[in-house]
């Protein structure tokens, strides 16, 4: 296959400590790519960087913090001269029937989910303009196509952000800046461990996705030749026939 040399690249990776975000900087570090991990769980980033040597860099960020986001984009401008991949990876879902949802948990997931996306997206924007193959990437769900009962609001911003990556790939597609979104269904990772054991028993029972397999698609599309877009990856296990 023709694919490119991702020797001495640099990646961005939010949520990088646990589940997808972890395996993904993993997998971009055996292709030599630089990974700058970020999260908010510092100590998570630093075993993981400890065990990945100077290929990775670790910045502790809520990606919901603006100003902050910012502040970090400024500091890796300086230090790369700018990135080839962002990785928009953390989220956060909350499960419970919509009408006795609570307001706060809408927030919570809006400002992980959606506005984490477009903080670090715009930041990142001027450091990828220029570089041939430059990327940006984000996690969205089977659930930014498909509603599911006690979801609402989760799916609400994961709908918001796959419609956001599709006009945004219309903006940048004429510099060469690609767009992709990856919409994982059933996945082993930490997200849903706060809700009811009904998500365990469904993972068990679908065999669910690993981390490493969306990782794998997501460097599959990052590794494709600068011209090429891979613009969407669904990805289900094979036994989740609904949603």
């Amino acid at each position: 296959m023709q694919m490119q040399d991702l020797t001495g690249k640099v990646a961005v990776i939010t949520g990088a400590s646990s589940g997808i975000g972890e395996a993904t900087a993993r997998l971009l570090v055996e292709e030599g790519v630089h990974v700058v991990l970020v999260a908010r769980r510092v100590e998570r980033l630093e075993a993981l960087a400890a065990e990945l040597g100077d290929a990775a860099t670790v910045a502790r960020l809520d990606v919901a913090d603006a100003p902050a986001v910012t502040a970090l984009f400024d500091e890796l401008k300086t230090r790369f001269g700018g990135i080839d991949l962002l990785f928009n990876n953390a989220g956060i879902g909350i499960s419970s029937n919509f009408d006795d949802s609570d307001p706060a948990d809408w927030k919570t997931m809006i400002d992980a989910n959606l506005y984490g996306v477009l903080n670090c997206t715009q930041a990142a924007i001027p450091l990828l303009r220029g570089r041939p193959g430059a990327m940006i990437s984000t996690v969205s769900s089977v659930g930014g196509r498909f509603g599911a009962a006690t979801w609402s609001v989760y799916s609400a911003t994961k709908f918001a952000v796959v419609g956001f990556h599709d006009a945004l790939r219309r903006e940048l597609g004429e510099e060469g800046i690609r767009v992709s979104v990856l919409e994982p269904g059933a996945t082993w990772s930490e997200f849903g461990e706060n809700v009811s054991d009904a998500i365990h028993q469904r993972r068990i029972q679908l065999d669910a996705l690993q981390s490493a397999d969306v990782a794998q698609a997501l460097v599959f599309a990052f590794a494709q030749p600068a011209n090429v877009l891979i613009q969407e990856i669904l990805m289900r296990p094979v036994k989740q026939i609904v949603p």
